[in-house]
């Protein structure tokens, strides 16, 4: 074989060893930064929550509410409106228990998990996200489409709480149904 041809493989493999190396890096960076975001917004939505106690809209909730938007805006920027400081309370209220929360799961899939009433059907868009590894827009689609509700009247939901998602031993998300059983 030609010497610099042999060469320009190695090269080339070479390249492509290391740039997986970075994607991977990536990959588990963005995984890192999502998972304390989760926990660093429900961490604030329960301080919310125990400072203002049932209603933030009442006086001293919204005046609240407004000193901790002004501060937290002027100290870390953008993200710290009054609506999204609503949000996280509304996270802390929807996830009461810490350990329930999926940390594979992005801030924006919460905030569409969120807006599920019923308990059950929450947890299961949650395993799914997980299981199937959707997206936002997935999510939203199957949330309007009334996946669970479909999956339900077939009786497979029945099923699917018979045999939860088996997640493997590293990853944190708890199954609520578990919890509540």
């Amino acid at each position: 074989m030609d010497y610099n041809l042999q060469k320009n493989q190695n090269a080339e493999q070479t390249y492509h060893s290391i740039r997986q190396s970075i994607v991977s890096a990536q990959h588990r960076l963005s995984a890192a930064v999502n998972s304390t975001m989760v926990i660093t917004y429900w961490e604030i939505g329960e301080q919310i929550y125990k400072a203002c106690g049932e209603n933030d809209r009442a006086a001293y909730g919204k005046n609240l509410l407004d000193y901790l938007s002004a501060q937290l805006t002027a100290e870390f920027g953008k993200g710290f409106d009054k609506s999204n400081l609503r949000k996280m309370r509304q996270f802390y209220c929807t996830f009461p228990i810490r350990d329930t929360l999926c940390l594979e799961l992005s801030w924006s899939l919460y905030r569409l998990l969120m807006r599920v009433p019923d308990e059950q059907a929450r947890t299961f868009y949650m395993e799914e996200c997980v299981k199937s590894a959707w997206s936002v827009r997935q999510l939203e689609w199957q949330i309007n489409t009334m996946y669970y509700q479909r999956m339900n009247k077939s009786n497979r939901v029945s099923e699917f709480s018979r045999h939860p998602v088996t997640l493997s031993h590293n990853r944190r998300c708890h199954s609520l149904h578990l919890l509540y059983r």
